[in-house]
């Protein structure tokens, strides 16, 4: 025979007490064992048989007394009580179940509260560099963009009258863990935006990346998006995700949120429904983007679509009507750092923490997209970006192993400037001003500077370098 807990031989602190007698209108007896008063530990290690029935739940403890929460009948009988020591029927205390006394396997994710351990479907964060903290194009230098990329993976767009510059600050909200922000600065005004005209911070995903979405079947996640705002203006923004399907077809789905307090970090946090009906391309180009909208003209407004949570073709449902316009004054600023997208629903107090990443692993997931070579006086008074040879007394070819491979063939460009960059050789040198390209792979990029030299001993090997701290040679691959 089978036994939960310690076999029989083990039980010895079993008490049998003597029976209670009734009278038909007591509730309360005096527990004794041999006519001597006997106190319990608990009700609970209590078993006493009335008629023939076990009682369960319906009597109390007090010291040495018993009481019912019935009166029992005078022709009742009592057949017997027993007392189970510590250890055996009595409650256990709290906090009193160690890590040894919890079998292998027992504890299953059903009997997990939900949230109580982290889970996520994606093992990296799906959003790149949303700590800001790469910036290989202009680091820390604020930079007028109407159309480009500043900080990695992050594009920013001004297409109104006016101005803005972009660049990456240590202005960041307290406690966050965060070392860095996106920081947008009205240089030149624009008070009223014409209907094609918009001001956004961007960030374009691949399409590959995101399957984990499920878009386009009746199990399309919700996508929650959380991030670190500050503002000198207050008032409503939009966020809008806008996903390319298999055709090549855009849907918009735009979420506002409100900075209520000027110059003070808020949490925002929006949660998008999936789209069921139509799923994201598979493959490595744009298959979703994140717009947050700082100024917007009606172009992109007229749907009067924005906040319904819902997905739209077209772009008059991109951003609210109600949307602020950041660029009304050189004094107006805008800061962002932060930035999560998590599959699934959540709230400010659910949300997951942020996914600190180290700085290696977040800068080598930016140079999926952009790698760029700078001058690096640390070792010396030049950078080496390629190793060539001299095709001919004038000409020059090169190449290099990029650090990783790309998202797709990069755009190559070095920046122009007088004696910027040389070509070495046995301690000659000659200088030129700018590097020119021949071709380039997701892996590799060739050099070839035609017509730039003189008096170069043909097949000679040779080093091509940045010399000036300005210089740089940028491979760029951004969707």
């Amino acid at each position: 025979m089978s036994y939960i807990g310690r076999g029989i031989d083990q039980i010895d602190n079993i008490s049998t007490l003597d029976n209670l007698s009734f009278n038909g209108s007591d509730a309360t007896f005096n527990l004794t064992q041999n006519s001597v008063a006997f106190v319990p530990v608990s009700a609970d290690a209590l078993q006493i048989q009335i008629d023939g029935v076990i009682q369960s739940g319906n009597y109390t403890c007090s010291g040495s007394q018993v009481t019912f929460d019935f009166t029992p009948s005078g022709s009742s009988v009592c057949n017997g009580i027993r007392h189970f020591g510590v250890g055996l029927l009595t409650t256990v205390s709290d906090g009193a179940v160690t890590e040894a006394k919890i079998g292998s396997g027992a504890v299953t994710s059903s009997k997990i509260a939900s949230g109580v351990i982290l889970s996520r479907s994606n093992a990296n964060p799906l959003i790149i560099n949303g700590s800001m903290d790469i910036s290989q194009r202009y680091g820390t230098t604020a930079t007028t963009i109407t159309e480009g990329y500043s900080l990695d993976r992050w594009e920013f767009v001004e297409d109104t009258d006016g101005s803005a510059t972009v660049g990456q600050t240590a202005t960041v909200p307290t406690g966050k863990g965060f070392a860095k922000s996106l920081d947008v600065q009205v240089t030149g005004t624009d008070s009223s935006i014409s209907a094609s005209q918009d001001v956004r911070i961007v960030q374009k995903f691949e399409g590959q990346d995101l399957q984990v979405l499920k878009y386009g079947t009746s199990d399309a996640e919700k996508v929650t998006l959380s991030f670190h705002v500050k503002s000198s203006t207050t008032g409503t923004y939009s966020a809008t995700l806008r996903h390319t399907n298999t055709s090549g077809t855009a849907y918009v789905n735009s979420l506002t949120f409100s900075i209520s307090s000027a110059n003070t970090w808020e949490q925002k946090v929006l949660v998008f429904n999936g789209n069921t009906a139509q799923d994201i391309r598979n493959t490595n180009t744009e298959g979703l983007r994140l717009e947050i909208y700082l100024a917007v003209g009606s172009n992109f407004t007229s749907g009067g679509g924005a906040n319904a949570n819902s997905w739209t073709t077209g772009n008059t449902n991109r951003a609210s009507a109600s949307n602020v316009n950041l660029m009304t004054s050189t004094d107006n600023d805008f800061f962002l750092t932060g930035v999560q997208m998590e599959v699934g629903e959540y709230t400010s107090s659910t949300i997951p923490p942020f996914q600190h990443e180290s700085y290696g692993d977040n800068f080598l997931r930016c140079q999926r997209y952009c790698q760029q070579f700078n001058h690096d006086a640390t070792g010396g008074n030049e950078t080496q970006v390629g190793i060539g040879w001299a095709y001919n007394s004038s000409s020059i070819y090169g190449f290099k192993d990029l650090v990783i491979p790309m998202r797709t063939q990069p755009t190559m460009s070095s920046l122009s400037g007088t004696n910027y960059y040389r070509t070495h050789n046995n301690n000659t040198a000659q200088t030129f001003n700018q590097i020119g390209f021949n071709a380039s792979s997701t892996k590799s990029f060739w050099i070839f500077n035609a017509g730039t030299f003189s008096g170069l001993a043909t097949n000679q090997i040779r080093t091509v370098e940045i010399v000036n701290a300005n210089g740089y040679v940028r491979a760029d691959a951004e969707l």
